[in-house]
């Protein structure tokens, strides 16, 4: 979800700007040409630094719709976290709401207007996105599965798992790794 919402280009206005990345890149350039000891460590931060600067600049001044806005925004992003950090809970839009301090119309209001999706079909497809990658690398049944994240029978996660998938959750382990 987040890699589609991102630029392909970002374009750096600000000559203060410039200078930095260009020092960025001339240091990747320096490590990569005359490697020594630990330059593939230094390399490795150098394009999570310059990656995460491109990324502020192209989100300065600018109100936008997408993942990367919803991350920037202090209170939406603690909805995420407490989404992603225990995504089996029984998490309403009220229990979201009131985590973040929040009214629930006016949390589901800038979520959706923020993000393009609403909370709980963001929650729903997070999870179902935690159950394709569980039924490929583990060997928990689809019940201790389903259970994990939130539903009470095979059932409902069944369905909820073809709607935003389109197969059934036993499909999906037959089929290999698949990127829904």
């Amino acid at each position: 979800m987040l890699l589609g919402s991102l630029p392909p280009i970002v374009h750096i206005r600000k000559e203060s700007d410039k200078v930095a990345m260009r020092w960025s890149l001339e240091r990747l350039a320096d490590e990569v040409r005359a490697p020594q000891p630990g330059s593939s460590l230094i390399t490795q931060q150098l394009a999570y630094m310059m990656l995460i600067q491109a990324l502020r600049l192209h989100m300065a001044g600018t109100v936008g719709i997408g993942w990367l806005f919803v991350l920037a925004d202090r209170q939406l992003s603690a909805a995420l976290t407490c989404i992603h950090d225990e995504p089996g809970y029984g998490w309403t839009l009220e229990k979201l709401a009131a985590h973040i301090g929040m009214s629930r119309s006016a949390f589901a209001a800038r979520f959706k207007a923020i993000s393009g999706t609403s909370p709980i079909e963001y929650l729903t497809r997070w999870r179902m996105l935690l159950a394709c990658d569980r039924l490929q690398n583990s060997s928990d049944s689809i019940t201790v599965i389903a259970s994990r994240l939130g539903y009470e029978s095979e059932s409902a996660f069944g369905k909820a798992f073809k709607r935003v998938i389109g197969c059934s959750p036993r499909q999906h382990s037959k089929q290999g790794p698949q990127h829904p």
